[in-house]
């Protein structure tokens, strides 16, 4: 960790994001991203819905950095305003497709595969939305409905943004089955899902890792290639982890010669086409 880092987590742990107003100048500043020619070392950063808190911050510090994400996008319950892709959030999206981010489906209602039902040729899904009218319910969905869902966010990010979203999705948690991923991509969608080394931890208790940890096991166990994950508030969290990691690994990962590039611009995803 520089010192820079060490002074802004430092400044962090009083609150979330005094140290924004604090920042090296190095830091404040930031870097232009790389030419695509000469990224040797591209990391992939996906930010995943949440309560929409920190969005604005989150969003200030990518600009700074000149950092572009994916963003896999669900309407899920905010703090503020009525859900992530619900009229109040709108601007902010379109801000960011302004700047030059990425979109995917998140599903709408943020819907957890929960079992395989049906048959191979007939299959339908057990699902627990975790937002929705339908929020910590269990029923089932045919792999119709289970596309619906994935196009309903798509749509909506299209609808707010003017961007066609990728033919991406990521389905909360991660959870899938290799029944839900064939049915997915029968109607035009691949799942991605994220490397080992970047969990970056923002959905884990403080009591099982604090910033400051996280941060350096970042830091050092990420590398060339891998997929990246974070999320835009999550409720669980009392030291929120973003912002106040978020800079500090951009930068300590530009350091360490690393380039951020958008799922556009994965070697496994820039050939698919566009829905």
């Amino acid at each position: 960790m520089t010192a820079g880092m060490a002074v802004a987590c430092t400044a962090r742990a009083v609150l979330p994001w005094v140290w924004l107003l604090a920042v090296p100048a190095g830091l404040a500043q930031g870097s232009a991203p790389a030419p695509a020619g000469d990224c040797t070392k591209p990391v992939y950063l996906t930010l995943d819905t949440g309560h929409m808190e920190v969005a604005p911050l989150i969003a200030d510090v990518l600009k700074r950095q000149q950092v572009r994400v994916t963003f896999f996008a669900a309407q899920e319950r905010t703090k503020e305003g009525d859900g992530s892709l619900g009229g109040h959030w709108a601007p902010w999206w379109r801000a960011r497709a302004a700047e030059g981010h990425a979109f995917a489906s998140h599903t709408w209602d943020h819907t957890y595969w929960r079992a395989d039902l049906g048959t191979a040729a007939k299959p339908s899904f057990k699902v627990r939305p975790s937002a929705g009218p339908r929020a910590g319910q269990d029923f089932t969905m045919t792999a119709a409905d289970y596309c619906a869902e994935i196009t309903k966010a798509a749509d909506r990010l299209q609808a707010i943004t003017g961007q066609k979203p990728l033919p991406l999705f990521r389905a909360p948690g991660g959870k899938t089955s290799p029944q839900l991923i064939a049915s997915a991509q029968a109607c035009g969608y691949t799942h991605v899902g994220w490397s080992p080394a970047g969990f970056l931890g923002d959905e884990l208790s403080i009591a099982q890792a604090s910033n400051e940890a996280l941060l350096r096991k970042a830091l050092r166990d990420i590398r060339a290639g891998d997929i990246l994950l974070a999320h835009l508030g999550i409720w669980s969290r009392t030291d929120p982890w973003a912002p106040a990691v978020l800079e500090p690994l951009i930068v300590g990962l530009k350091e360490r010669g690393f380039c951020f590039r958008t799922l556009r611009e994965h070697p496994d995803y820039a050939t698919k086409t566009v829905r």
